[in-house]
């Protein structure tokens, strides 16, 4: 009898779960399955669902090509910078926070204020503030030249400038969300723990490290990885910089190589935009596993 209820009882799980699993097959599963197909397809035509070959020429084009080269240069550069320093700098204005009783949920709002406005408004704002014109060369200029620097073409001049605005308006953008998981982990923590440590006589820093990062560390672990799936993912943020002509600025990522091969100037290869998107899937499930191994090797040694 019991074993007839536990037989029931996994036939209306599963048929609870069916239609997450079909959505999941349907918009999920079957196009990345397509999409490696597509990768191996050499001369694959979308119009007359033809090719002439199959083989690994897509992926030795796309590795030996130059746009997707640097594509991969400023990925990586993107992702190295941004999310340690996003998730330290939320860290800190969360602890912040979290210390200020009186007007927190008010700081708590200006500071998620970037999350809720429109990536493409903000970056316009950002490339108003560092773009030199005929009229003016921006807001961010006016300071460099007030403090007796020269000014400098962050939009359209040298690459370390373009990556700089990049960076900046990435982190920008993505701290807000971080802040606000932060603030609700710290909020979370047993005071119990701070009180054992007052009566201790322990000292913030020691707190802080001993008693908060341990606590909320799983929150800090989720944003390292969700941050380097985010920041692999870019291309609205550069094209809101930099417009849509990447390659000739130099500031592509792999997602906008991934475009440009389907809808750009250089479009109508959807064989090498597959190959390029199964390279990035590749990074980014080698990457995260790396984050889960580490995160797993620390539990370990904790």
């Amino acid at each position: 009898m019991m074993k007839k209820k536990l037989q029931s009882g996994g036939l209306k799980a599963w048929l609870y779960l069916l239609p997450a699993i079909l959505f999941l097959g349907v918009f999920l599963v079957y196009p990345l399955i397509d999409v490696f197909i597509y990768s191996f397809e050499e001369g694959y035509n979308s119009a007359s669902q033809t090719y002439f070959g199959v083989g690994l020429y897509n992926y030795s084009y796309v590795l030996h090509d130059p746009y997707f080269l640097q594509a991969v240069k400023n990925t990586f550069i993107l992702v190295i910078i941004t999310v340690p320093l996003s998730t330290g700098i939320a860290l800190l204005i969360s602890v912040g926070l979290n210390s200020i009783k009186p007007l927190r949920n008010l700081f708590q709002t200006v500071y998620f204020l970037p999350y809720v406005t429109n990536t493409l408004a903000v970056g316009l704002v950002f490339m108003i503030l560092f773009k030199k014109t005929a009229y003016s060369d921006g807001l961010i200029n006016l300071l460099i030249n007030w403090f007796g620097g020269k000014s400098v073409d962050f939009i359209d001049g040298p690459y370390w400038a373009k990556m700089f605005v990049l960076c900046f308006y990435t982190i920008w953008v993505v701290m807000p969300f971080k802040i606000l998981i932060l603030t609700s982990a710290l909020s979370s923590v047993d005071q119990m723990y701070y009180n054992a440590a007052k009566v201790d006589g322990t000292s913030r820093f020691r707190t802080f490290v001993r008693i908060t990062l341990p606590m909320i560390s799983p929150m800090i672990f989720y944003l390292v990885i969700t941050g380097f799936i985010g920041a692999f993912k870019a291309y609205s943020d550069v094209v809101a910089l930099f417009g849509t002509n990447l390659n000739a600025a130099e500031m592509n990522t792999i997602v906008g190589y991934v475009y440009d091969m389907l809808y750009g100037d250089s479009g109508g290869y959807p064989s090498y935009a597959s190959a390029a998107a199964i390279l990035l899937f590749a990074i980014v499930l080698t990457i995260t596993c790396i984050n889960l191994l580490v995160r797993g090797k620390r539990r370990i040694t904790l």
